[in-house]
């Protein structure tokens, strides 16, 4: 009896020799795979059969995948064709650092060039995957002060007030919430809350620490998410 596939993989792709070329990989390494080409296809794909994991690359959109990433973190709960939480790997053109920036401001779970190695995009697509497969065992609540986090809900609030976060910086948040005052290297975090066996850019942590803090300094009776220097960071 085979083994059955990983994913599904949604690539959304608009240049057809590279999605095919991705897609045949991924395939026999046991992937089940979807490929579109536009968004419009991208939806009926993904209304017949959820993906589990998303690879934008390039679309005629006006702002490339990154219009698509946004139109599936704002799609309401349980709303067909997304699931808001889908993970996304955005495949950049030149990874330039401000490209970078804006997929992960566009809510974007991992990022890479296009030019970047198949072994790394096949072992960052696990990575996703087994995040996703594993949160489920974590407790579902958690509380640091003022802070009440339902990791099921995928709510967290400050004081009452709820916390607008995108999935990783959410992630990234119960991490630290649940040894609050423990200070995380780059790469625990980048091991602990992105899945990574080994690698990454610690830049990657960076922005991802810095926006949860911005989102955090709604509270002026303590620092949050601390920057311990040359180390990484801790909660509180």
């Amino acid at each position: 009896m085979s083994a059955r596939p990983e994913g599904p993989v949604l690539i959304v792709e608009a240049d057809r020799e590279r999605a095919c070329a991705l897609a045949d990989q991924l395939v026999a390494d046991g992937f089940g795979v979807e490929v579109a080409r536009t968004s419009e296809h991208a939806r009926i794909l993904a209304r017949a059969r959820a993906p589990e994991v998303a690879l934008l690359g390039d679309l005629d959109a006006p702002r490339g995948a990154l219009t698509l990433l946004e139109e599936i973190r704002r799609a309401p709960p349980g709303c067909a064709p997304w699931d808001r939480a889908m993970p996304t790997i955005v495949l950049g053109a030149k990874g330039h650092e401000l490209e970078m920036l804006r997929a992960f401001e566009a809510g974007a779970d991992d990022f890479l060039t296009r030019a970047c190695g198949y072994l790394e995009l096949r072992a960052r697509v696990r990575a996703l995957l087994r995040r996703v497969r594993n949160s489920g065992d974590a407790t579902r609540w958690l509380a640091v002060e003022s802070l009440v986090i339902d990791s099921h809900a995928h709510l967290a609030t400050l004081h009452g007030r709820e916390l607008m976060l995108r999935r990783m910086e959410f992630d990234l948040l119960i991490h630290l919430a649940r040894e609050p005052s423990r200070v995380f290297t780059r790469d625990q975090l980048l091991r602990g809350v992105w899945g990574y066996r080994s690698g990454g850019s610690t830049r990657t942590v960076d922005s991802h620490a810095s926006r949860l803090r911005r989102k955090l300094e709604v509270d002026q009776t303590r620092r949050w998410v601390i920057n311990v220097w040359g180390v990484g960071y801790r909660l509180i």
